[in-house]
């Protein structure tokens, strides 16, 4: 938007935070008579406050906090955050530390959204990981190739089109591919419902840049 010739601005009088900070955050928010802010979201969610005064929490699971003052809470499914609230512009700390080691936290959410649909981490360990994956209807995948992994296919809902070394074949939920490393695949849904698969990645490299594209319908060069 910013280098964009073709913009319009209007005058617009309302209350305006751009939220530049978690105290941002918890000063924007409705508060209770301890005067804690809290934000739950997700299947399960929950918090439970005992003795505790001016915090933010913010979770996507049961979180109990109980007996501090003037903190930040945030747990989500990619990480826990517990600091000070006076302190937690600090963040930019451990985002920078990430960045020096090339965590892949550092830049990608548990849950990344394609133009295809989008992908979950369900479970990782040392030479496997786990996705969910979902697939919109009539959208598709790069062709693409792995070098350093295998990747294992099981379809849950919907109907797959997968092409595996110039060989395709359609899938159902309870079927399953094989792709090893090197050969030649791609994902398609050529369905009118949300295809949703789960991968098992397994190999001595998981990183998402392990991809060579030979076809992409979005222009892309990497994932």
């Amino acid at each position: 938007m910013e280098k964009s010739g073709r913009v319009a601005v209007v005058p617009l009088e309302t209350y305006w935070n751009d939220l530049g900070s978690f105290d941002a955050v918890y000063e924007a928010l409705p508060k209770s008579e301890e005067r804690n802010a809290v934000v739950v979201q997700g299947l399960g969610a929950d918090c439970l406050l005992y003795g505790a005064r001016g915090n933010l929490v913010i979770c996507e699971r049961l979180t109990a906090v109980v007996g501090v003052e003037d903190l930040v809470v945030v747990d989500t499914g990619d990480a826990l955050l517990i600091a000070s609230r006076r302190d937690a512009q600090e963040v930019k700390k451990v985002y920078a530390e990430l960045a020096r080691r090339r965590d892949e936290r550092a830049v990608v959410h548990r849950t990344a959204y394609r133009p295809w649909g989008s992908y979950t981490v369900l479970e990782e360990g040392e030479r496997y990981k786990i996705k969910r994956l979902t697939v919109l209807p009539g959208k598709k995948l790069s062709l693409q190739r792995h070098y350093h992994r295998s990747e294992h296919w099981v379809v849950v809902r919907g109907t797959a089109r997968i092409t595996v070394d110039g060989e395709e074949k359609l899938l159902r939920p309870g079927e399953s591919v094989f792709i090893p490393a090197g050969l030649s695949h791609r994902l398609e849904n050529p369905g009118k419902v949300v295809l949703e698969l789960i991968e098992t990645q397994i190999g001595e490299y998981l990183g998402e840049d392990d991809i060579e594209r030979l076809e992409d319908d979005f222009g892309r060069a990497a994932d």
